[in-house]
Formats: structure tokens, C-alpha cells, sequence
């Protein structure tokens, strides 16, 4: 009885210890991580790595001329594709292609607008000459001329701005009964429509689709 008492005791403690080396061993894989066996790359190698391998020096001196020379081939062929690409979607957008134009200039509410300044020839095309007016009479050492010339452009911008805002207000009526499904902002079409109408028929982007006189 005695030695069947003592087994039991010493099988008992058998399996308290084993559950104690578990639970142990449980907290250090969780409190401890394992070395990874191998350094942590420098950053300049993994930058390396991910460009690929690099080609190995040259040889000779020729070798690194021919080098240079196709480098600078290649860079001459992809400034001329992107050169070509630009110039692609400037023409695009000249021509009025919803998906180059500026946010500004996108939709059909935009485009009508732009169909109505373009329609009319108005004061407000001459703004950009006269600023240039204004410059050169500065610069003319006669006060007379001077004086003459300040008026006159004053009473012209007066007019260009009598003009804008009687054009704006027609303009924006015309959208209304055109685009009455849309949002219609005055002060946003009026605004819009101005700066169309006071840059030169020639430079305004995109390129007028209609003639003045025409009927929109």
C-alpha cells in the first residue's frame, strides 16, 4: 500500500512539473522573439536589391563613351515622347476634348458659355492691349501725354465694365433657359464669361468654336 501511495505521489508531481515547463515555455515563445538567424539589411542594399542588379563597370574607355552615348540617346528619346505627349494633349484641350480641358473648363454649361462670348466680338477683348497702352504712356516723358493717355483708358474701363456686366446678366439668362435642370449660379457664369470675353480671341483656351455673328 505504501509503495502504490508513493507512485501515485511521484506520478502526480511528474505531471505538475511538465505543466509548469509548458506554461513556461508558453511565456517565453511570447515574450520572446527569436533572432531572425541573419543581420537586418542596410537600407542602401534593400534600395539595391529592389533596382535590380547593377551593371557591372566598364572596361575600357571606349566601353564607357559607347555607355554614355546610348544614355544620352535614351534620355534624348524620352524627352522627345513626353515633348510629343504634351504637345498631343495641348492640342486636345485647344480643341475643346472634355477629358484635357481644366476643371474650370469642363461640361456643357462651360461650353455654352464660352459658344456665347465667343459669338460676339465686345470692349472687353481690348483689355489686354490697352494694359499695354497704359505701360508704354508711362514710360513717354511728356506729362500731356501722359494725362491723355490715363484718361482715355479710364473711360474705356468704365465701358469694358458697364459691358461685362450687361453681357454677364444676358449671358446668364440665356444658360438658365438653356440648362434649367442646372445649378445656375449668376455671379459664376457672369464671372466665368468676363474673363473669356477680356482675353484675346486668339490666345483664349480652348480655340472659339464659332465666328462672331454667328448664332448659338
Amino acid at each position: 500500500m505504501r509503495f502504490l501511495r508513493r507512485k501515485e505521489a511521484e506520478s502526480a508531481e511528474s505531471e505538475t512539473g511538465e505543466d509548469a515547463a509548458t506554461e513556461t515555455e508558453e511565456g517565453r515563445s511570447k515574450a520572446h522573439t527569436p533572432s531572425k538567424g541573419r543581420p537586418t539589411p542596410k537600407r542602401r542594399d534593400a534600395e539595391q536589391r529592389k533596382r535590380g542588379p547593377v551593371a557591372p563597370p566598364p572596361r575600357s574607355t571606349r566601353e564607357a563613351m559607347r555607355r554614355a552615348r546610348g544614355n544620352k540617346e535614351e534620355r534624348k528619346a524620352l524627352s522627345a515622347k513626353r515633348r510629343e505627349i504634351r504637345a498631343t494633349q495641348r492640342e486636345r484641350m485647344m480643341a475643346g476634348d472634355e477629358k484635357y480641358l481644366m476643371p474650370r473648363d469642363r461640361g456643357p454649361v462651360k461650353a455654352y458659355i464660352r459658344d456665347l462670348v465667343d459669338s460676339r466680338r465686345n470692349l472687353l477683348g481690348l483689355f489686354m492691349p490697352l494694359a499695354i497702352l497704359i505701360f508704354v504712356a508711362l514710360l513717354v516723358p511728356d506729362p500731356r501725354v501722359q494725362s491723355t493717355t490715363t484718361l482715355l483708358c479710364l473711360l474705356m474701363l468704365v465701358a469694358m465694365i458697364f459691358e461685362g456686366v450687361l453681357s454677364g446678366r444676358r449671358i446668364t439668362r440665356l444658360v438658365r433657359e438653356r440648362h434649367s435642370k442646372e445649378p445656375i449660379r449668376g455671379l459664376s457664369v457672369g464671372w466665368y464669361a468676363f474673363i473669356r470675353a477680356s482675353q484675346i480671341r486668339k490666345l483664349r483656351v480652348p480655340k472659339p468654336r464659332v465666328r462672331p455673328g454667328d448664332k448659338v
